[in-house]
């Protein structure tokens, strides 16, 4: 059996990346977010694109800050069950 740490480790798990994309519904949403997105840059002016730009790159940030500390947080939890469990 190989080590989950290990695996962690090394980057052969990716959290972020398998938590997006497990789903039916979650791959059917990003199709729509993407053609809704589209959609919205063709009736922007240049001026318009440039700040939906800036806009898409802070949304993007926030998300990536919001996903580590739910990530933590998650796991946080998962251990205090884990410790929780194996000390009753």
């Amino acid at each position: 059996m190989k080590s989950v740490i290990n695996e962690f480790w090394h980057g052969n798990i990716i959290p972020q990346e398998d938590s997006r994309t497990n789903s039916k519904e979650m791959k059917e949403l990003l199709g729509y977010m993407s053609r809704h997105h589209e959609d919205l840059e063709k009736s922007f002016s240049d001026e318009q694109k440039e700040v939906f730009e800036k806009f898409h790159d802070c949304w993007s940030e926030y998300m990536s800050l919001a996903e580590a500390a739910i990530f933590e947080y998650a796991f946080k939890l998962g251990m205090q069950i884990a410790i929780e469990t194996l000390t009753e």
